[in-house]
């Protein structure tokens, strides 16, 4: 069971962050935004290093598996994350632009 005073929601109605103030609101969005941008970049980035290794038959198995491993530990944090910025994007109505890291 989530912690509403973690996750920001509000448990008497049942909708997370609908008590929040929007500007509060879309400041939460694109923090989050930017969290599982940066999320999915690592992912991304153990999810090579795992396919690298499987091709390479000097890594043994226990390497691919760890590896394996962490990736699908990533993939359920990652799950998580995106649910809660679900939450958060239903409540503020509206994906606001948020751009890249490197095109700020």
């Amino acid at each position: 069971m989530k912690d509403a005073s973690l996750s920001g929601a509000d448990e008497t109605n049942g909708r997370p962050y609908s008590s929040m103030l929007k500007s509060d609101l879309k400041a939460l969005a694109i923090s989050a935004i930017r969290k599982h941008r940066r999320l999915l970049a690592a992912d991304q980035a153990v999810y090579d290093e795992w396919a690298h290794a499987s091709d390479d038959p000097s890594i043994s198995g226990s390497v691919l598996q760890a590896l394996q491993n962490e990736y699908i530990a990533r993939q359920k944090k990652s799950e998580i994350q995106h649910e809660e910025l679900s939450e958060i994007l239903d409540a503020l109505g509206y994906v606001p632009d948020v751009p890249f890291e490197s095109d700020e």
